[in-house]
C-alpha cells in the first residue's frame, strides 16, 4: 500500500515540476521565474525523498540535503542580485 501512495505522489510532484517549468519559462516577471526556481527545488527535493523511500535506502537523504543548501543559497544570491544589483560587496 506503501508502493502505491509513493507512486501516487510521485506523479503528482512530477506534474508540479512540469507546470513549475512552463511558469519558469513563460513567466511574466523576473520574480515569479526566481520563485518557480525555487519551488522546483523544493519538488526535485520531495523527488529524491520519495525515490529513499521507494528504494529503502537512505543514500538519497543526503542528496536531497545539498540540493535543498544549494536551493537556499542560490535564492538568497538571486533575491539579493534583484535587491542591489550584485551578489558581492
Amino acid at each position: 500500500m506503501l508502493d502505491i501512495a509513493i507512486i501516487f505522489v510521485a506523479i503528482s510532484l512530477c506534474i508540479a515540476l512540469v507546470l513549475n517549468l512552463w511558469r519558469l519559462l513563460v513567466g511574466p516577471h523576473i520574480v515569479d521565474r526566481i520563485l518557480a526556481l525555487d519551488t522546483m527545488y523544493i519538488n526535485s527535493i520531495a523527488l529524491i525523498l520519495l525515490h529513499g523511500m521507494y528504494n529503502r535506502t537512505s543514500l538519497y537523504f543526503e542528496a536531497a540535503l545539498l540540493i535543498a543548501m544549494l536551493g537556499f543559497v542560490s535564492s538568497v544570491a538571486f533575491a539579493k542580485y534583484l535587491l542591489r544589483g550584485d551578489i558581492i560587496e
